[in-house]
């Protein structure tokens, strides 16, 4: 079977494509890190061994393996082997606290935890209450290292057969208290994610894609399959870095790549941005946080191939896409409901809404999760049933608002939007005044407790380089342009916003500090 007949088929699975590419194109570049590189024969077979190392340590099929560590080839070879071994790969976010690392690799019920000597480091004597072996990517003392590990060259697993249903990976949500929830996404989904599309991404066998956030995240794996799916070369750098992933791209000349917002911002702000030759881009990506409009125009204009940006959750259930080089004038959005998609918007009392009325967005699709791992119920609250229908979405807690073209755009959380005396204010509309000050170069408004009306709205200011800019000035600013119950009653000024490492906005972190703050409002 030819690669074109695979991945049309109605169900395969990411390991075989890799088999084809390893016997069709053997010399091939597969994953590339610096000056290192493996070719597809070279990764192929050390899937293969990484597979026989998991069955002779008994690893099931579905059964869980674990994996908390920087970006790496060995990382990247570990997953791919897991897969072809039949393994529920469960990464992990190297930034979780300790305690949080221990109970997601125990909720799991991964019997081998790989981590590399800095994981080993930050977590200490947590560490020891983490019930199952250990192997260090790294060749580090932080467990069995991985080499020895390994079986011998040559080694070959037992077939295994999967199904569509079959677990692929365990991706836990970026919760930051708690115990994250552990999403179980099948090998079907991720199928889906790989199926071909009228929208030009062509990842093809002379594609070469970028990724610069963490192999844990969903938003790196978006690009990581596809890309190795189609043959093409994976170029991986474990920690962004604005001038190293410039030169990288221009020497490897990059043709896709996905990054977060805040890293297009630093690139595009970048003084030495135009001196690099870029013009190798086919595509670009973007997602897991709002982008904007202003933004996705400088994108466009001075960095060479389309640019599109996805807006969806890890749970899945249904997404937009915006081909943001075809509808320049829909930059505010995120585009249209992504192929095979049904999406509805619904009100507080789950009644579907009209175009631009505002709700809450769900949606259901074939790429959808299996649920929330050991978690029955609260996979039960993820979920909206049409009552007309008996269909079931997945809830996405987001509202917006759909145009009369079915685009989206993409108001706050639901559970970031603001209550104040009674009327709903939106954080969005307050930050998109705000980054039109020449001042400001990005905000976050948060809900704070108010005597007087409950909560009422604050905004978190970082400014520009060099520029400056008075709290009560930017207040002014906002209050003269938006209306009575909008207007904020605050502004911090800070150097930077919190983020997670995929660049979400930590807005718990700064409703804490401003309760810490002590400030009446």
């Amino acid at each position: 079977m030819t690669i074109a007949d695979m991945i049309a088929a109605d169900f395969g699975t990411v390991p075989d494509l890799i088999r084809i590419h390893a016997a069709d194109r053997p010399t091939h570049r597969a994953l590339v890190q610096g000056d290192q590189s493996i070719s597809y024969a070279e990764l192929d077979a050390l899937m293969d061994r990484v597979a026989a190392g998991l069955q002779r340590d008994g690893v099931k099929p579905g059964q869980a393996l674990s994996v908390c560590a920087a970006t790496s080839i060995e990382y990247a070879a570990l997953f791919l082997g897991g897969l072809r071994a039949g393994a529920a790969v469960a990464p992990i976010a190297p930034s979780s606290t300790p305690d949080q690392i221990v109970a997601m690799v125990n909720d799991s019920g991964a019997s081998l935890f790989f981590l590399d000597a800095a994981v080993a480091a930050e977590m200490g004597e947590a560490l020891g209450k983490v019930v199952t072996k250990q192997v260090s990517l790294d060749g580090s003392d932080a467990g069995l290292p991985f080499l020895k590990w390994l079986p011998e060259a040559g080694a070959e697993p037992q077939p295994v057969e999967l199904d569509r249903k079959a677990p692929f990976n365990i991706i836990y949500s970026s919760g930051t208290t708690g115990t994250p929830k552990g999403i179980v996404q099948s090998h079907g989904m991720r199928w889906r994610h790989l199926a071909p599309r009228p929208d030009g991404v062509g990842y093809g066998p002379d594609a070469v894609g970028f990724i610069s956030t963490p192999l844990y995240s969903n938003t790196t794996l978006v690009c990581f399959f596809p890309t190795l799916a189609g043959g093409g070369t994976m170029v991986m750098i474990p920690k962004f870095d604005t001038v190293k992933w410039l030169e990288t791209a221009q020497r490897e000349r990059v043709t896709h790549a996905m990054l977060v917002p805040v890293q297009y911002r630093r690139l595009l702000e970048h003084p030495d941005f135009d001196r690099y030759d870029l013009s190798s881009f086919q595509m670009k990506f973007c997602t897991s946080a709002p982008f904007a409009a202003e933004l996705k125009k400088q994108a466009l204009e001075r960095w060479p191939g389309g640019l599109i940006e996805y807006y969806g959750m890890t749970e899945g259930g249904g997404g937009f896409m915006l081909l943001a080089h075809l509808h320049p004038d829909k930059l505010h959005t995120v585009g249209q409901p992504s192929p095979g998609a049904i999406i509805k918007l619904i009100d507080e009392d789950g009644n579907e809404v009209g175009p631009n009325e505002v709700g809450e967005i769900v949606g259901r699709s074939a790429a959808t999760m299996s649920g929330y791992h050991n978690q029955p119920k609260k996979t039960a609250e993820a979920q909206w049933t049409d009552p007309a229908t008996g269909d079931v979405y997945i809830r996405t807690g987001d509202v917006g608002k759909l145009d009369e073209d079915g685009f989206l755009t993409l108001m706050d959380r639901r559970k970031d939007m603001i209550i104040t005396g009674g009327f709903n204010v939106y954080p969005s509309d307050l930050e998109a005044v705000l980054v039109q000050h020449d001042a400001v170069a990005e905000a976050a408004v948060i809900a704070a407790p108010s005597d007087q009306w409950g909560e009422t709205p604050v905004a978190f200011v970082a400014l520009k380089d060099g520029a400056e800019a008075a709290p009560d000035a930017l207040k002014a600013f906002v209050n003269g342009q938006v209306g009575k119950t909008q207007r904020l009653a605050d502004v911090v000024l800070v150097d930077i916003l919190p983020r997670s490492h995929i660049g979400k906005v930590l807005k718990r972190e700064l409703r804490d500090d401003y309760v810490a703050m002590g400030r009446k409002v």
